[in-house]
């Protein structure tokens, strides 16, 4: 079963910058595409930024020019890069995966279990 594990959220002051890091693991033959979503308290989960295992991302509006999505094929790991950060960026941060497992090439669809992000000063 593949298992994403997310790391590097925590408490931040409005204008600072956290990275995130997640490592998928556990039967992967290939990884289609990466992402991170959030979730504020009252709100529905959001896609944050995705990007493909060709290196074509895509970032919600409000996070353009702020934050970078990257990936690292070889260690099936993304990461997360925010900079500029703003209160409403508070949130719980997934990572999502899209792929194949190596066994019999089976689709899998999987969620990390969220790392908080507080902006506050």
């Amino acid at each position: 079963q593949v298992q994403l594990v997310e790391s590097g959220g925590g408490l931040v002051q409005p204008g600072g910058s956290l990275r995130l890091s997640c490592a998928a693991s556990g039967g992967i033959f290939t990884i289609n595409v990466m992402g991170w979503y959030r979730q504020a308290p009252g709100k529905q989960r959001e896609l944050v930024a995705h990007i493909t295992s060709g290196g074509n991302t895509n970032y919600e509006d409000s996070v353009k020019g702020r934050f970078t999505i990257s990936r690292d094929n070889a260690k099936n790991t993304v990461y997360l890069q925010m900079n500029s950060l703003k209160p409403e960026d508070t949130a719980v941060y997934y990572c999502h995966a899209v792929g194949l497992t190596s066994f019999l090439r089976r689709d899998f669809d999987s969620w990390g279990q969220g790392t908080q992000v507080t902006v506050s000063s």
